[in-house]
């Protein structure tokens, strides 16, 4: 094993007992709401993780593209959502993959994509298990649950003899934008009514009833009941991020992914301090400015993460370079160029996204190296 201390900068760590404690807390989380545990891996990308999050078994999970599915079925899940709605032109790939595994959920939200997905399952000789993507107040996507259109979308997946109407699926992402815990889990029990409703009417309608799975972290984490949601879909939490902590999902120490950079310029007449990692390896993600309209593009600590700097702020990036404002000052001595921090990103989706290989650390060594799955 190598040490964290010749690994080259910037560079993305995995800090593993926080991962594997984040991913026990879940599955806890997950028992106690009496739900089943479905992760979205967009997070991390790799099948490894994913075992980790399953305590070593390979469980369902949620995927975001189509070669994330195909990674994770090569790699031995044989339960797979993959939660964007599906676009047209890749019905046939993504019936060729549902071939090969025990379920791949296809989403949709529009009756085009029902009639289309039901020609092409017919003409590839398969099923295909389908979920309606419903919009709980997020407004990116999806059905409106009360309307005409949901009820009839239902209907005609039903009524087509290859299409198997497998369950509904909401995402609470406004929930990020909330201030403070309780505001979430206001957030969160709308989520789980928005399915409910609209899986009332399903039945009442005289469709079996499908599976109603909901999910984000944050309202995951301030959930004390899920009744009626069979189950949950939280990604971010495997990582955590400086957003997460900021909002009430976790503690700093909870965060797994940091990037490891180190100061490549020093300003003590400016106060100010310049690091080789910038929007390419942290993203330009502007954190919970909602809730910290000083935070800047993440938290910086020392090399071992056991001292934060309260005193730094990330205050710029650019391409390669990140610009760190001192606060009081640069005192003598203090930072010189080589010194190296790690970043807690403000979203670490995005930021591991950023990066070719995860160095995963026990202490302060590599057990592992990660190359995430990529593309679409």
């Amino acid at each position: 094993m190598s040490a964290l201390r010749g690994l080259p900068t910037p560079c993305a760590l995995v800090d593993l007992e926080r991962l594997e404690r984040n991913a026990a807390m879940m599955r806890r989380r997950a028992r106690t709401l009496g739900v089943g545990l479905r992760p979205h891996v967009k997070t991390h990308k790799v099948p490894a993780i994913a075992r980790i999050q399953h305590d070593g078994a390979a469980g369902p999970l949620t995927v975001s593209t189509l070669t994330e599915a195909r990674a994770f079925a090569a790699a031995g899940f044989r339960d797979i959502l993959w939660a964007l709605p599906l676009p047209h032109g890749r019905v046939q790939e993504a019936l060729t993959i549902a071939g090969g595994l025990d379920r791949l959920g296809l989403l949709l939200d529009c009756a085009p994509t029902a009639d289309e997905l039901g020609s092409s399952a017919a003409l590839h000789g398969t099923d295909a298990a389908v979920y309606i993507k419903v919009d709980c107040g997020y407004h990116r996507a999806g059905v409106d649950p009360d309307s005409d259109e949901a009820l009839d979308l239902a209907r005609r997946i039903h009524a087509h003899p290859r299409l198997q109407l497998e369950g509904l699926v909401t995402h609470a992402g406004h929930a990020y934008s909330c201030l403070g815990p309780s505001a979430v889990a206001e957030v969160g029990l709308r989520e789980g009514a928005a399915v409910l409703r609209l899986a009332q009417r399903i039945t009442a309608a005289g469709l079996p009833r499908p599976i109603l799975s909901v999910g984000s972290t944050p309202t995951v984490m301030q959930a004390t009941g899920l009744p009626g949601i069979d189950e949950i879909r939280p990604g971010n939490y495997a990582f955590f991020d400086a957003f997460q902590a900021a909002i009430g999902s976790c503690s700093l120490d909870d965060c797994a992914f940091t990037v490891l950079a180190q100061v490549i310029g020093r300003y003590p007449a400016t106060g100010s301090l310049v690091l080789d990692a910038g929007a390419l390896a942290l993203s330009a993600d502007p954190g919970p400015r909602h809730v910290a309209p000083d935070c800047g593009y993440g938290r910086l600590f020392n090399q071992d993460l056991s001292q934060p700097y309260p005193r730094l702020r990330l205050a710029a990036l650019s391409q390669e370079h990140g610009k760190v404002q001192v606060r009081g000052g640069l005192r003598p001595g203090e930072f010189p160029v080589g010194s190296r921090l790690r970043i807690v990103p403000n979203h670490s989706c995005l930021a591991a996204a950023c990066h070719p290989v995860y160095h995963a650390l026990r202490g302060d060594l590599v057990a592992a190296q990660w190359e995430p799955v990529r593309g679409w």
